[in-house]
């Protein structure tokens, strides 16, 4: 379901524009319909008040909690069931933020990420999106949004900014404190600077060599390095928000000498922040996560060669629920309770 569907059933029951806000308010806040200083029947129409408890409904059956799994840092990775009986992750982080899923599965194919593993499965729909933020606030309070788990949000980019849209005006979340995390895609760096509501921008970098870049994300759009770095900077710049660029730190991989000179090659002078994030292992993956020490040091020298950098814990780490684990363990679950159906055939009569 998109934004734009609960708006046009609200205008077919005769709500005005400011009725269909304040719907969509209390609901992304995840507000009772009858809260507000002004009384529902007061304010709105007799037939969208009619219209009201099955559309509240509807909506809060978008997205439910099938488990929660905090974690010792303060964060809680949830797997979130949606209409279709597909599942989502939303990661509840320290610090009043809140990661949400942009598609089941995604495309791009990262090698070091169990959703890519599955492929592109359909597109979250705005209101799914929004959802997400609401369900996470009955939990506790939400006040930064990124989004940066299941999915490429600049393949389902209709979807992704009709829901930015909401959270950063009705949704009361800070315009920087909405995060777009991508890969890369120049839709995305030509559409984002358009609306109303700009989000603060992450860029998925991980190696500063554009060959390593295309073996490890696959299906990326062919942007080199040094091209993302441009369009980031322009934004950077547009907006006011330093990119955060993101930087999965594989053992052996991307977390040598040469990589510490590109990436101070390619950010240095640029408004930019370098968030390096230790991989979360998975054991289906061949990959491994360097020593904390090591990731320190690491982020250490950036510093010191004047990269504003962040060492950051992915959330979870504690509970094996990197991006996508929890989905594809409740679907290994769902599968190892299916029993086969016995055929029992009737014996042929004598």
């Amino acid at each position: 379901m998109r934004i734009e569907t609960i708006r046009q059933r609200l205008r077919d029951l005769g709500a005005k524009p400011i009725h269909e806000q304040r719907v969509l308010r209390l609901w992304a806040q995840a507000l009772p319909q009858d809260s507000g200083r002004r009384r529902v029947e007061d304010f709105l129409p007799q037939e969208v008040r009619e219209g009201l408890p099955q559309i509240e409904s509807d909506l809060k059956g978008l997205a439910s909690l099938v488990s929660q799994h905090p974690g010792e840092d303060g964060s809680a990775r949830l797997l979130v069931r949606l209409q279709d009986g597909q599942t989502a992750e939303s990661v509840l982080l320290p610090r009043d933020g809140l990661c949400v899923s942009t598609q089941i599965g995604c495309a791009v194919g990262c090698v070091f990420c169990m959703t890519g593993k599955e492929g592109l499965i359909r597109q979250l729909g705005s209101a799914e999106i929004v959802a997400q933020v609401a369900l996470a606030r009955q939990l506790r309070p939400v006040k930064k949004v990124v989004f940066m788990g299941m999915g490429e949000p600049a393949h389902n980019l209709d979807n992704v900014l009709e829901a930015i849209d909401l959270l950063g005006t009705v949704g009361n979340i800070g315009h920087k404190n909405l995060v777009f995390s991508t890969v890369g895609d120049h839709r995305a760096f030509e559409r984002l600077p358009q609306g109303r509501v700009k989000p603060a921008l992450a860029l998925s970098l991980h190696t500063t060599r554009a060959q390593l870049r295309e073996q490890l994300l696959p299906r990326a759009p062919r942007m080199t390095p040094e091209e993302l770095v441009e369009a980031g900077e322009r934004y950077a710049r547009a907006t006011g928000y330093p990119i955060q660029y993101q930087w999965t730190l594989i053992e052996g991989l991307n977390d040598t000498p040469e990589e510490l000179d590109g990436i101070v090659r390619l950010l240095k002078g640029k408004y930019a922040l370098m968030n390096m994030i230790p991989y979360n292992a998975v054991p289906e993956l061949p990959y491994q996560r360097p020593a904390w020490e090591k990731a320190a040091a690491i982020a250490r020298t950036l510093h010191q060669r004047g990269i504003l950098t962040k060492l950051r814990q992915s959330a979870g780490q504690d509970v094996d629920g990197g991006c996508g684990q929890l989905r594809a363990r409740e679907k290994l679950t769902r599968q190892n309770k299916a029993q086969p159906i016995q055929i029992v055939r009737p014996e042929a009569s004598a």
